[in-house]
């Protein structure tokens, strides 16, 4: 009985999803001047089909969402929009997650996606770390937090024939590490993860185009900074013979992938020219597409019939296996949204005058509070979403939207990879048997300061442009 409620639910949280997201791109398009209220609403019945079904951190979250409902309507000044705009929030966000989650089920299938990873695992000891952080990059860009369990997988699957235990514990370190770190590197620039998505959308007059090239600096900086330490810290293992590592395939079996990036890359630039609209926004209607496209060109035979039942799968089955990160990332939007209406006028009230400070405390500060709020488990979409409305806006301080973007986006790339309740260190823990706290602050502690320092100094040097 209880399996046949959990499977209803999921059909019913399935197409609401869909059309949360159909009426998300509806809304960026400017297709209906209703799709958004539309999308708000959807948002608010599947956050309530989903209570159903997920679990305690979940209903706290909710919990905390209907408090601040009710602290909306007793002190904010005006409830109804407030609340409509953070379920808005709400419902970008599942879109977004939606559209990004459907290329990760059409690569999962993909021979070429799987030989492309397993070629990067085997890579000798000499150039292992750079090919699996250059790696991670690439698979990020397609399967998002997926990138990290395939990878993650082959990597394990990898070192199991290793004889030596201590050379088999140290090689899975380094290349989790690898693809960890190759995978947040992407945080800071790309369009397709939230970072950049979330940041642009809470700082006046940011945009991609313009913060692009300073925040694919910050990448390269991440990934740079990573593979010297991998390099000045390498272990020297002695007495131990050294492994011979054999490989069949050629870099060409990486040509696939970059072939799917480039199409990618291409269609959001050209509709970015044609439309004017934000990246992200594009994205969500390129990345279904090209999934349903790759799906078909999969199939044997029936390529239609193919792409509807994988689709039927996929909103019915793998998407609703979702169900406790969507409300956590739903509600993040949700309470950070809402909860800024709340403390923009206590901060203000308080007589706390944040713009008296120099821009470069406040950007300095900005980098080191989202992840110190994500190890007590504020995802950094909430912590960004709550706090930011509260800081000065980049006009009122002098200082370019950049500086703000570059500071975020590199505040939520060091609390990816040392906040405990961050997907990354949850997976990078459990592939290598150890706590998601040990991943993320032993193994990545000195790294996280050095990048921490960095990027303050980063974004302290752009606000004098």
């Amino acid at each position: 009985m209880k399996d046949a409620i959990r499977s209803s639910l999921d059909r019913v949280s399935g197409l609401l999803f869909l059309g949360i997201t159909v009426a998300v791109v509806a809304d960026a398009f400017d297709i209906w001047h209703l799709a958004g209220p539309i999308g708000a609403a959807l948002s608010l019945v599947v956050l309530a089909v989903l209570s159903v079904t997920v679990g305690g951190t979940g209903r706290i979250f909710l919990g905390v969402g209907v408090a601040l409902i009710v602290g909306a309507e007793v002190w904010g000044q005006d409830p109804l929009g407030a609340i409509e705009t953070a379920l808005e929030r709400a419902a970008f966000i599942a879109a977004f997650f939606t559209a990004l989650t459907s290329l990760r089920f059409a690569a999962d299938t993909s021979p070429s996606i799987t030989r492309a990873g397993r070629f990067l695992a085997a890579q000798p000891p000499g150039r292992r770390y750079l090919a699996l952080t250059l790696g991670g990059q690439m698979f990020a860009l397609l399967l998002n937090y997926g990138a990290i369990a395939l990878l993650g997988s082959l990597a394990t699957a990898s070192t199991r024939d290793e004889p030596e235990p201590e050379r088999r514990r140290l090689r899975l370190k380094r290349m989790l590490l690898a693809i960890q770190r190759g995978f947040i590197s992407t945080l800071p620039w790309s369009p397709l993860g939230f970072a950049i998505a979330i940041s642009t959308t809470v700082i006046p007059g940011a945009n991609w185009a313009d913060a692009a090239p300073y925040c694919l600096a910050s990448g390269i900086a991440f990934a740079g900074v990573g593979y010297a330490l991998d390099q000045i810290f390498k272990p020297r293992l002695t007495g131990i013979a050294p492994a011979i590592y054999t490989r069949s395939d050629g870099w060409s079996v990486l040509l696939p992938l970059l072939a799917l990036l480039g199409i990618l890359a291409v269609l959001v630039i050209v509709l970015q020219s044609a439309t004017g609209l934000r990246p992200f926004n594009i994205v969500m209607f390129v990345v279904p597409a090209i999934a349903g496209v790759w799906v078909m060109l999969q199939a044997k035979t029936a390529p239609l019939r193919a792409l509807a039942q994988r689709s039927g799968r996929y909103l019915f089955h793998d998407l609703p296996a979702y169900r406790r990160e969507l409300v956590l990332l739903m509600m993040a939007g949700f309470i950070g949204s809402l909860g800024s209406v709340l403390l923009t006028p206590l901060i203000e009230a308080s007589g706390i005058d944040l713009g008296r400070l120099p821009p470069w405390v406040i950007l300095t500060a900005l980098v080191w509070l989202i992840p110190l709020t994500g190890q007590i488990g504020m995802n950094p979409i909430l912590a960004v979403t709550l706090f930011i409305p509260a800081l000065p806006a980049p006009e009122a301080i002098e200082v370019s939207p950049i500086a703000y973007v570059v500071a975020i986006t590199g505040g939520w790339a060091i609390s990816g990879m040392t906040s405990p309740f961050t997907a990354t260190t949850l997976l990078v823990g459990g592939f290598a048997g150890v706590s998601a706290r040990h991943a993320g602050l032993v193994w990545n502690g000195w790294f996280a300061l050095i990048m921490g320092v960095l990027y303050s100094i980063w974004a302290s040097v752009l606000t004098l442009l």
